[in-house]
C-alpha cells in the first residue's frame, strides 16, 4: 500500500465539516483515532487527523536555529510515521476496512503540524462536525482522569467534543 500523504499545515479552514482527531502518539490518542475512524464512518464525514508536536522553547537559543529546525524537522517525520501507522492499524481493526475503499471516510487526510497542541486543535475545531480525543496523552501526569490538550479542548472547542478514555488496564 502506498503512504497516506501528509500535509505540514492545518486543515483548510473552509472545508466541509469532519471528523478531526488528536493525535499525539500515545495508546490513548491511537484508541481516539480508532473511534473518529468509527464516527466519520457512521457519519460518512471526512476524516481529518491531526498530529501537533510541540518543540520545547528552551532549544530556540540565539545562534542554534539550524539545530532547533533540525530538531522540529525529525520530530514532524517522526510524527508522521506515527500517524500513518495508526491510521492503517485502526482501519485494519474495524469491519469491512480498507482505508482506500470510499475516498471521503476511509482515505483520511493526514497534518502534522509543530506548534502549541491546544492553539492549533482549537483553531482546527473551527466547522468541524466533532473534535475526537483521547482522555489522556503524553503529558507526565498519567494518572489524571483528563489531560491538559482534552481540559482546555472540552470547554473551549469551537465543535462538539468526544473524549476517548484509554484501554482499561
Amino acid at each position: 500500500m502506498r503512504p497516506l500523504p501528509v500535509s505540514h499545515e492545518l486543515p483548510p479552514a473552509d472545508a466541509d465539516p469532519g471528523v478531526l482527531v488528536g493525535v499525539d502518539g500515545s495508546d490513548g490518542s491511537l484508541w481516539a483515532l480508532e473511534r473518529a475512524l468509527q464516527e466519520a464512518r457512521v457519519h460518512a464525514l471526512p476524516l481529518r487527523v491531526l498530529a501537533v508536536v510541540n518543540p520545547t522553547p528552551a532549544a530556540a537559543t540565539p545562534g542554534l536555529e539550524d539545530v532547533l529546525q533540525d530538531s522540529v524537522d525529525r520530530l514532524l517525520t517522526g510524527m508522521t510515521d506515527v500517524v500513518r501507522r495508526g491510521v492503517v492499524a485502526a482501519s485494519a481493526r474495524l469491519p469491512g476496512a480498507n482505508v482506500a475503499s470510499t475516498p471521503a471516510v476511509d482515505a483520511p487526510t493526514l497534518h502534522v503540524v509543530a506548534g502549541d497542541p491546544i492553539a492549533l486543535l482549537l483553531s482546527a475545531s473551527a466547522r468541524q462536525h466533532t473534535l475526537v480525543l483521547g482522555a489522556r496523552g503524553n503529558g507526565g501526569f498519567s494518572r489524571l482522569l483528563v489531560g491538559s490538550v482534552a481540559s482546555a479542548l472540552l470547554f473551549h472547542a469551537l465543535c462538539p467534543v468526544l473524549l476517548v478514555p484509554g484501554p482499561k488496564r
